[in-house]
């Protein structure tokens, strides 16, 4: 006999999710399949947990991933690899994984040592470039791709460059319905003596629930003793965002269309048994959703296997599994079509039973038993066939060995004026006051950690750092930089470099921010502080300003003075290369000092836009010339501020500051970006090890007690104070290179 022992992943009861229940209900078919005596199954479970949210799991569940943390993604597959699992199950839907579009899956996948089949329970006809190479990077990795309906496959093979076969369509399983037990429940359920509409499942907007009540005042006219039965929760995520909003709308429409005693709300996750009943009492079952793009419906494969008439938007999966005279289709949002077909159908009861027989007769062939004798095939044909399977090597990066992300020493450093600029080791420096530096570089660490880890600590400090940017601008659209702690101003105009750090921070902002209020006033600063751009005269404040007008125009590509000045200012900084350029010095100034590779970070994001080889050639240049002399054995060391290194002369060790590391760190991450070049990916990692002991004294800076980072490399040790800028660079490294592991398994560097 032939043993199987399954890995599956995905959502799993007691999560009331659609994705849960076909996790638990296809395991079940699986392992209790008598249709295959050969073959014996056994499986485990691998649950996702949405974010802040645990459950109380049955024995079969072995692992959880919480869905934002990324360790537990590379955990979980440690787990699968050193199991006795012989091959893994993934259930895909992009809501369900953490990352941009549910990236943190790919780490996962690509570490798998076992064979992978994935049920994709979306495939989207338009995808993002993040969901398309999701998408593609999961099926390369995959044995076999299994859909439920014949568009997915066609979106798969057309859109996704999916090869044909490697897919497999199997429909979505249904439980065993009796189809005549109908007098039964419609007595249970004191249906006796009504007509019926139900429509089930957890509720949101896109179910399109309005439709169905607003056409009921026609029914009425012809069917006074009508009942639609809502049954379901409110989805779980839509409470956490807007709580009962939506059915609350529904309820107050309700009232306006005087339909109290014809609408019933049941507001509770439902088991299969309990939607059984009620599928095997209604008269008309009525999927009303507004959009068109959903290619698999648990809901309705569920009425079809229960024989239900059903009536339906012309979604992809109900233009599929209604054909044939299975049910009936009106237009999205459409009352007065649903109401004239709902009225047609009620008037004729012996249409409504053939409809019924059609259905039922067609959902015997998807019934769970069935779907998982299906499956159990697949895998056993996967695991006879597989052979010398070509593992990928482990990525040069790896997120495991990276302590907790967390804000909280940033917290202590911040108040309600903005970041302390100092600290004495990790006790805020009041004395020290506050920067514009420090507030600027917060506020991009805290759009950074939002958009990549949603991390709600750094929504809370945003706007604190936005606030003091606000309040230290000049009517002339410079900013001063010092406010003591009892806030007053200590300068009237502050540094070029102030300028610049804020300039990246607001057009980082402008980029990627969803908050129109931050938009609209990160977009008037900017705008008041560009006639300032064209003035600068230092390098590292043309440098920082560079990189701040690319994020920028990344929204708005079409602004053509911004672009000029864009030029302008990148090809001033390529002339004061040329000048002090030397056959055995490739740099921008006659001595290196301090944020180096922020002038070679600043082209490689300039010629993402301008595409010029020129840029392209002095970042590269530049770059490795610095690469060369902060790269020793094995680790970088960075040029000390005792004394820097001026050209000619010996280079200073100590002291080594953090911010030096972050310019580096992001300097080799843009310069992948830029180039997609693999030799940089492992330079990434090894310049943000600095941090964590790879440096000239092999001790770490950071400090896994505090969460903050000590402020630099003495000759005697590490200074422990721990300020603003060095916490700050520790956790923009962190946030860089995992976004730079992230390229590795989107781009299948590994």
């Amino acid at each position: 006999m032939k043993k199987i022992k399954i890995s599956c992943i995905g959502n799993f009861p007691p999560r009331q999710c659609g994705i849960a229940t076909f996790t638990r209900d296809l395991i079940e078919s699986i392992i209790k399949n008598k249709r295959d005596k050969n073959i014996k199954a056994e499986a485990y479970i691998i649950a996702m947990n949405d974010p802040n949210q645990t459950y109380n799991y049955p024995e079969e569940v072995k692992f959880e991933i919480r869905q934002e943390h990324q360790r537990d993604y590379l955990e979980a597959v440690k787990f699968i690899n050193y199991s006795d699992a012989n091959i893994c199950i993934l259930q895909h839907e992009f809501g369900i994984f953490g990352g941009d579009s549910g990236i943190y899956i790919l780490p996962l996948t690509h570490r798998l040592k076992i064979p992978l089949i994935v049920t994709f329970h979306t495939v989207l006809e338009n995808p993002s470039y993040n969901e398309k190479t999701i998408i593609q990077e999961i099926s390369n990795k995959a044995e076999k791709i299994v859909v439920m309906s014949n568009l997915a496959v066609d979106f798969l093979t057309k859109i996704y460059n999916v090869p044909q076969e490697k897919i497999v369509l199997i429909e979505h399983g249904v439980p065993d319905f009796n189809f005549v037990l109908r007098k039964k429940y419609k007595k249970r359920l004191n249906l006796e003596n009504k007509r019926s509409l139900l429509t089930f499942g957890l509720l949101s907007r896109d179910k399109g629930i309005e439709t169905v009540i607003n056409a009921l005042p026609k029914v009425i006219k012809n069917h006074p003793d009508i009942i639609y039965i809502i049954l379901g929760k409110t989805h779980p995520g839509v409470v956490r965002v807007s709580g009962e909003e939506y059915r609350n709308s529904l309820k107050h429409l309700v009232e306006k269309n005087k339909l109290r005693k014809n609408v019933y709300f049941y507001n509770s996750y439902v088991s299969n048994e309990k939607i059984f009943e009620y599928l095997s009492a209604i008269d008309i079952y009525v999927t009303p959703y507004l959009n068109k793009a959903q290619v698999t419906s648990g809901t309705l494969s569920y009425a079809i296997g229960a024989g239900a008439a059903v009536v339906s938007t012309p979604y992809w999966h109900a233009k599929e599994l209604l054909a044939d005279g299975r049910g009936r289709l009106f237009d999205f949002g459409d009352s007065d079509a649903l109401a004239d077909i709902l009225i047609e159908l009620l008037d004729k009861p012996s249409e409504l039973s053939e409809m019924r027989k059609r259905a039922y007769k067609y959902g015997r062939e998807t019934i769970w038993s069935k779907v998982g004798s299906k499956y159990l095939k697949l895998l056993s044909k996967i695991l006879s066939s597989r052979i010398n399977l070509k593992l990928k090597e482990e990525p040069i990066i790896d997120p495991l060995v990276l302590p907790k992300f967390s804000l909280l020493h940033i917290r202590s450093l911040t108040d309600d004026t903005g970041i302390i600029q100092h600290a004495k080791f990790n006790i805020p420096n009041l004395k020290s006051g506050y920067t514009l530096d420090d507030n600027s570089r917060a506020l991009l660490l805290c759009l950074m950690a939002y958009k990549q880890k949603k991390d709600p600590m750094a929504l809370e400090l945003l706007p604190i750092y936005l606030s003091y940017i606000y309040y230290m601008q000049n009517d002339d659209g410079t900013f001063r930089n010092f406010l003591s702690f009892s806030r007053d101003f200590l300068d009237k105009k502050g540094s070029e470099d102030s300028f610049g750090r804020t300039i990246w921070a607001l057009g980082f902002l402008i980029r990627f921010t969803k908050n129109d209020s931050y938009f609209q006033i990160s977009k008037e600063m900017f705008a008041k502080a560009s006639m300032n751009f064209k003035k600068l005269k230092y390098i590292r404040g043309m440098a920082n300003t560079v990189i701040g007008i690319c994020h920028y125009l990344h929204r708005f590509l079409s602004d053509e003075e911004m672009n000029k000045v864009l030029r302008d200012i990148t090809y001033n900084i390529i002339d004061i290369y040329k000048n002090q350029r030397r056959k055995d010095w490739h740099w921008f100034e006659p001595i290196m000092t301090y944020d180096n590779g922020i002038i070679p970070l600043s082209l490689f994001h300039a010629y993402e836009l301008i595409n010029d080889d020129k840029i392209l050639s002095v970042a590269k240049e530049s770059t490795e010339f610095l690469e060369k002399i902060i790269f020793k054995e094995g680790c970088i060391s960075l040029i000390g501020s005792n004394g820097w290194y001026k050209r000619g002369k010996t280079r200073s060790r100590y002291a080594q500051q953090p911010v030096d590391t972050a310019a580096t760190v992001l300097m080799f991450y843009q310069a992948f970006i830029a180039t997609k070049d693999k030799k940089y990916i492992d330079k990434i990692f090894t310049s943000f090890m600095w941090f964590l002991g790879e440096n000239d004294l092999r001790t770490p800076l950071y400090d896994f007690e505090t969460y903050g980072c000590n402020d630099g490399l003495e000759s005697h040790g590490v200074n422990r104070n721990q300020g603003a800028e060095s916490t700050i660079s520790y956790l923009i490294s962190h946030l860089t290179l995992l976004q730079a592991f992230e390229h590795i398994n989107l781009n299948d560097l590994s």
